[in-house]
C-alpha cells in the first residue's frame, strides 16, 4: 500500500505514543511527520467536538514553542494526529513541543479561532474534553517512545 500508516500494524501497538512516520528530503528543506498518538486504535477513539477543540489548541500553542511547525492535523480513525516539522529532526525535542502545548491546553480559557469566521464548523468544540483528553495524554508521558507492545516482534508491520 503507498501509505505508511496502511501498512503498519494496529493491532499491535500501544497508545499513547509519538512516533516518526516519514522524512522527505527536498532540494534544501526536510519534513518529518510524527503520529501522535492518543488513543488505543480500535478501542477507543476522541470525540469530534473535543478533537477539534484539541486541534485549535495543539495547532496555535506549539507554533508559540518552535518556529519548524507545518502542520498539526488530526487521523479521521480519531485516534491521533498527525504533527509536520520542516528541518527538525530531534525526536526528543518534539516530545517536550507536544508536552508543552498540552499544558497549555490546560491552563486555556478559549479555543483560539473558535468563530464562524476562522473555523469551518465553530459549533463543534469542546474546551473541556480537550483538557481531559490532553490530562490523560500528559498523565503517560512516560509511555510517548513506546509504540509497540512488543518492540521486536516481526509482525509490527503488515507484508
Amino acid at each position: 500500500m503507498n501509505v505508511e500508516s496502511f501498512n503498519f500494524n494496529h493491532t499491535k501497538v500501544i497508545a499513547p505514543y509519538v512516533r516518526l512516520v516519514g522524512v522527505t528530503q527536498g532540494e534544501k528543506d526536510t519534513v518529518h511527520k510524527y503520529d501522535i498518538r492518543f488513543c488505543q486504535p480500535n478501542k477507543e477513539h476522541m470525540p469530534m467536538p473535543a478533537l477539534h477543540s484539541l486541534e485549535h489548541m495543539i495547532a496555535e500553542f506549539s507554533r508559540n514553542h518552535t518556529d519548524c511547525v507545518l502542520d498539526f492535523g488530526p487521523m479521521g480513525c480519531q485516534t491521533g494526529f498527525y504533527f509536520s516539522l520542516l528541518n527538525h529532526s530531534d525526536y526528543e525535542e518534539v516530545l517536550t513541543i507536544v508536552e508543552k502545548a498540552l499544558n497549555d491546553v490546560l491552563i486555556a480559557t478559549e479555543v483560539p479561532a473558535c468563530n464562524e469566521l476562522q473555523c469551518g464548523w465553530a459549533a463543534s468544540h469542546d474546551l473541556e474534553g480537550a483538557k481531559v483528553i490532553a490530562r490523560d495524554m500528559l498523565a503517560k508521558r512516560d509511555e510517548w517512545p513506546t509504540v509497540f507492545v512488543d518492540e521486536k516482534d516481526p509482525d509490527n508491520w503488515l507484508s
